[in-house]
């Protein structure tokens, strides 16, 4: 039996494969094989193709549409959040110049108040200080009326007194008149 396989494994084995069912030389690039290798390559081809197209690139063209949705729904809602925030900034901005506004005419108004009232103190001081300044002219007034008067009997006496010394006698009269005359100027 042994000799019935062995030319049925030659038959078999042809240019590729020896007698003990080794390969000769590169498999691939048998002739023999070729046409095995071409029919089980398109089929593969055909298997490759069918997969893809029928589940994996539908899969990845829904991926990339659901990445295109949402980078596009993004970017809107990125566009709406700037234009909020523009528009809050107008707000922020107008806000602040309306308070700077109302505070500058609240300072203004504060201003003019303590001015008012700044005016009124400064009547009722120049007010009292016209009323002292005036009792104050007034007692200097009589204090000089007094001094002058205090003057002229000191002056009087004086003179008499001078002119007793000197051994002459004077009437209280004419030591009144000079010392009159010589007061005024």
């Amino acid at each position: 039996m042994a000799t019935q396989e062995l030319p049925i494994q030659e038959e078999i084995a042809g240019q590729c494969v020896d007698a003990h069912g080794g390969a000769i030389g590169m498999p691939q690039l048998c002739p023999e094989w070729m046409g095995n290798q071409i029919f089980w390559l398109a089929v593969t081809l055909i298997v490759i193709f069918l997969i893809l197209s029928k589940i994996a690139l539908p899969r990845i063209a829904a991926i990339l549409a659901e990445r295109t949705g949402t980078i596009t729904n993004d970017i809107a809602a990125a566009e709406d959040l700037k234009r909020k925030a523009v528009e809050a900034e107008d707000a922020f901005n107008k806000a602040m110049a309306d308070a700077k506004a109302e505070a500058s005419r609240i300072v203004a108004e504060a201003k003019a108040e303590i001015q008012a009232d700044l005016d009124v103190e400064i009547a009722k001081a120049d007010a009292e200080i016209a009323a002292k300044t005036a009792e104050s002219e007034k007692a200097i007034a009589e204090i000089q009326e007094g001094a002058m008067e205090a003057v002229q009997t000191v002056a009087k006496d004086t003179a008499k007194e001078i002119v007793a010394a000197m051994g002459a006698s004077a009437d209280a009269r004419s030591v009144t008149d000079a010392v009159n005359a010589r007061m005024k100027g």
